[in-house]
């Protein structure tokens, strides 16, 4: 019990330094007018080279362990900053890396975690589902379809039957898919 009391103020904690960091860097960069241009935003990550592009990996994988920023927004700045195939690549390492890391982590500390992760009205609803036939099928679709709880439904795969071979393999497949529909989306706006 201990054990997962120090973990859930651990990630409150860190969740809220996350947190702070990006309003700091994002009121810097409305201040500094990065993402009115695009050219300007890929400039100023190209500037920091190798480590630009891992700390946005990074970044990824920490969004799907930490839920704070929406895996749209973040989606759409690897590919602003990135372009639209760079930035699909970044995002599938990244969002796979934290994939795998939150169903890990739901594993080893379970349901108690989640809980102090997400919302108990959100978590409730997909919940029911665990101990179905139908979850495989309705953890395939949250990954695929954009908008749907796919951190969430991350975790909630750890705490299921699903073995981390087909946790990866579905996420290997519905992930790119999602990237794809969220990058045609970019794109075309």
């Amino acid at each position: 019990m201990k054990k997962e009391f120090n973990l859930a103020k651990l990630f409150k904690i860190i969740t809220i330094i996350i947190t702070i960091i990006l309003v700091i860097i994002l009121i810097y960069f409305l201040q500094t007018g990065i993402f009115e241009d695009q050219t300007r935003l890929i400039n100023y990550i190209k500037q920091f080279g190798l480590f630009g592009v891992l700390l946005f990996i990074l970044l990824q994988a920490i969004q799907v362990i930490f839920p704070v920023i929406p895996g749209g927004a973040s989606c759409l700045i690897g590919v602003l900053s990135f372009g639209p195939i760079l930035g699909f690549i970044y995002n599938y390492i990244g969002l796979t890396l934290g994939s795998i890391l939150a169903y890990l982590l739901a594993k080893t500390y379970g349901l108690a975690l989640i809980r102090k992760l997400f919302k108990a009205q959100t978590i409730d609803k997909y919940l029911k589902y665990l101990k179905t036939s139908k979850f495989n099928k309705i953890f395939f679709l949250c990954i695929l379809i954009p908008g749907l709880p796919d951190d969430l439904s991350c975790y909630l795969a750890g705490i299921s039957s699903m073995k981390l071979p087909t946790f990866i393999f579905t996420i290997l497949i519905a992930k790119p898919l999602s990237l794809l529909m969220y990058s045609i989306f970019i794109i075309l706006i």
